[in-house]
C-alpha cells in the first residue's frame, strides 16, 4: 500500500479570512519545521469578498478545495502499478508476477488502455488445460520471435514473425516411428539426434528447437532453410525448453476480460464490496482514458490507514471537513472553546484566548527563529485584522497588538490603514444574495441536548444592510429548515459604530433570555457588541 502522502491543513466550514490564513500559515509553518511530513493548506468552501481581497493583496493562491477527509481508491492504491501488452507472452507475465510477488497484473492495449487482467488463477487453469492432452497453438498461433525470447534462445534459421497453429512435440521417439503422429506445422523440440532433426524438418516441421544449446550441423540447416522450417537453439534440456515453449503464447489467450476498474476519486465505502465480490479480490484504478493508474487489493482494504489532517480556528465535528470523525486528526490550533472533536490518542492541542489563530501561528514562527514569507505575513495581518477588527474587538490581547506590531515591521506598513483599506473593500456586501450572506461566514453549535443552533456574522460599514431585513430573515428561515437548526441567527455588525444589530428565526427563547431582550422590530440592538466569539457564543451556550 503506498503511504499517504501529506497532511491536510484545514480551517472550518463557510470560511473566513483568519481561517484560511491560518491554513496557509500554518502549512507554510510545518513544512519547515517538520520535514517529515508534507503539509498542504485547504479550505472547505469558497471564500468570502474579504478573504479574497486578501489574497489578491498578498499573492497567494487559494489553499485545495477539500469536500472530504474520506479514505479514496488513490489515498491507499499501489500506484507503481505494472502491466503487461496483450501481446506479450504469457512467460513474461508470469515472470513479472513473480518478481513483484503479485497475484495479477493488468493487460493492456497498444495504447495503454485497459483490455482484461491475468490472475493466478488464469496461469493455474493454463496448466490444467495443458496437462488434458497434447500441446496445441491452434486456438492461438505462437511466433517464432516468442519462443526465441522465453527460451532466451538463438534463431540460426527463419524469421521472428513467422507463426505456428500445429502442436508441440517433444521428441523421444525413434525416427520410423516419427511420421505417424507429426502433422506439417507442428513445433518439434529435439537433442542432439541429427536423423530425427532431418526426419522432423522433412515431414514439414514449423519449427525445430535444438535443446542443451547444441547447434545442428550444417546439413540441417540447409534442408531447414529449403524446406521452410524455423531453427531455433535453446540453452535448456528438453522438458523445460518444451514447458517453456508452451508459455510462449500472447498473454491474451488467458487472460479474463473486463476486469473490475474503479476511480481513484471513488471513496473506499463505495469500493469495498465490489472488490470482495470478484475471485481476484482487487480492481484497478484507470483514469479517463482506461489506463491503469494503480491496483487496489483487498489487502489495501483491511485496516487501511485513515487520511491525516490538522485543524486550525475550529474543533467542532459540524464545522469540520466530513468524514473528520474517521480521519487522522495529528494537532488542533484554535482561539476559540473546546469543541466535540475525538481523536484516538493524544496529540498537541492548542486553545488559547487570543484574537485570531493567526496570531498563535506568528508566535510560533518568531519562537523558532523563523519569518513567515511576505505573502503569508501578509495573509496572517489580515486575519489578525479580521478578527479582531482592526484590533478594536473586546477579543483583542496585548499579544495580538504584539504580533500586530511585528507584521508592522516585516511588512514595512501601517495595520491600522491596511485594516481600514481591507473592510472598506470587502464589507459592501449590496451585490451578494441574502442567501449568501447568511451562509458565508456562518458558524454551527450543538447544544447540551444534542440539537444544533448557527451563528452567522457580516462586518459591514453603517447599517443600510438592514433594510433587506425581510430578505434575511427568509435566508435565515430556509437555512434553519435545511439543517434542522433550533434557530438562526445573524449578527450585523457596524465596524465603525462598534456594534451589531441580532435577526433571529426558529425558537429564539434562548436568544431572547442570553440577552434579556426581546427585540424591537424583529432586530436585538447589541451596542458594543463586536465578537462572536466571545461576546455571543459563549453567552447563548451557557443558556443553551
Amino acid at each position: 500500500m503506498s503511504a499517504l502522502p501529506h497532511v491536510y491543513v484545514t480551517g472550518h466550514k463557510n470560511p473566513d479570512t483568519d481561517t484560511i490564513a491560518s491554513a496557509i500559515g500554518y502549512a507554510e509553518f510545518k513544512n519547515l519545521v517538520d520535514p517529515e511530513n508534507h503539509y498542504v493548506a485547504a479550505r472547505l468552501g469558497d471564500v468570502n469578498s474579504q478573504t479574497e481581497w486578501a489574497l489578491e493583496k498578498s499573492g497567494v493562491e487559494q489553499p485545495t478545495l477539500l469536500d472530504h477527509i474520506m479514505l479514496r481508491v488513490k489515498d491507499v492504491m499501489a500506484s507503481d502499478v505494472a502491466v503487461a501488452n496483450k501481446n506479450d507472452p504469457l512467460r513474461k507475465v508470469g515472470l513479472m508476477m513473480a518478481k513483484r510477488n503479485i497475484s495479477q497484473l493488468p493487460i493492456v492495449e497498444n495504447d495503454g488502455s485497459l483490455t482484461g487482467i491475468i490472475t493466478e488463477r488464469n496461469l493455474a487453469r493454463m496448466y490444467v488445460r495443458e496437462s488434458r492432452g497434447a500441446s496445441t497453438f491452434a486456438d492461438s498461433p505462437v511466433s517464432v520471435g516468442a519462443m526465441v525470447e522465453v527460451l532466451e534462445g538463438e534463431l540460426l534459421v527463419g524469421d521472428v514473425d513467422m507463426e505456428f497453429k500445429g502442436q508441440l512435440w517433444v521428441i523421444s521417439m525413434s525416427v520410423d516411428s516419427m511420421g505417424k503422429s507429426m502433422e506439417p506445422g507442428d513445433v518439434v523440440v529435439i537433442g542432439d539426434r541429427q536423423t530425427g532433426q532431418r526426419r522432423a524438418i522433412e515431414l514439414g516441421a514449423g519449427v525445430l528447437v535444438v535443446s542443451n544449446g547444441i547447434r545442428p550441423g550444417e546439413e540441417v540447416l540447409e534442408i531447414a532453410r529449403e524446406r521452410g522450417t524455423a531453427v531455433v537453439i535453446s540453452p535448456l534440456d528438453s522438458y523445460v525448453t518444451s514447458r517453456l515453449i508452451q508459455l510462449s503464447v500472447p498473454c491474451w489467450e488467458v487472460m479474463s476480460e473486463n476486469p473490475l476498474t474503479v476511480n481513484p476519486d471513488d471513496l473506499l465505502t463505495e469500493i469495498t464490496e465490489q472488490v470482495m465480490e470478484v475471485h481476484y479480490r482487487a480492481a484497478i484504478a484507470v483514469d479517463d482514458r482506461n489506463v491503469p493508474m494503480g491496483v487496489v487489493t483487498r489487502t489495501d482494504l483491511l485496516n487501511p490507514k485513515p487520511r491525516r489532517v490538522l485543524l486550525v480556528d475550529h474543533a467542532e465535528i459540524g464545522q469540520s471537513v466530513a468524514g473528520v470523525e474517521k480521519a487522522d486528526v495529528v494537532e488542533i490550533l484554535d482561539h476559540h472553546h473546546v469543541g466535540d472533536i475525538e481523536t484516538n490518542s493524544p496529540i498537541p492541542a492548542t486553545f488559547d484566548p487570543v484574537g485570531s489563530t493567526a496570531t498563535l501561528i506568528v508566535e510560533r514562527y518568531r519562537a523558532s527563529g523563523l519569518d513567515p514569507e511576505e505573502s503569508t505575513a501578509t495573509m496572517l495581518l489580515a486575519a489578525l485584522l479580521s478578527d479582531t477588527v482592526i484590533l478594536n474587538s473586546p477579543t483583542t490581547t496585548d499579544r495580538d497588538l504584539e504580533v500586530a506590531r511585528y507584521l508592522e515591521e516585516v511588512l514595512d506598513l501601517d495595520a491600522n490603514e491596511f485594516g481600514t483599506e481591507m473592510f472598506g473593500a470587502s464589507s459592501d456586501v449590496s451585490s451578494l444574495s441574502a442567501e449568501e450572506i447568511v451562509i458565508r461566514d456562518a458558524k454551527e453549535y450543538g447544544t447540551s441536548s444534542g440539537e444544533k443552533v448557527s451563528v452567522s456574522q457580516v462586518e459591514t460599514v453603517g447599517n443600510g444592510l438592514l433594510e433587506r431585513k425581510d430578505e434575511l430573515l427568509e435566508a435565515l428561515e430556509e437555512m434553519k429548515g435545511e439543517n434542522s437548526y433550533l434557530f438562526s441567527a445573524l449578527m450585523v455588525t457596524d465596524i465603525m459604530e462598534g456594534g451589531t444589530q441580532l435577526l433571529c428565526v426558529g425558537d429564539c427563547s434562548s436568544v431572547h433570555q442570553a440577552f434579556d431582550s426581546r427585540g424591537k422590530n424583529g432586530i436585538i440592538d447589541l451596542p458594543g457588541v463586536m465578537s462572536r466569539k466571545k461576546q455571543v457564543a459563549p453567552v447563548l451556550l451557557s443558556v443553551l
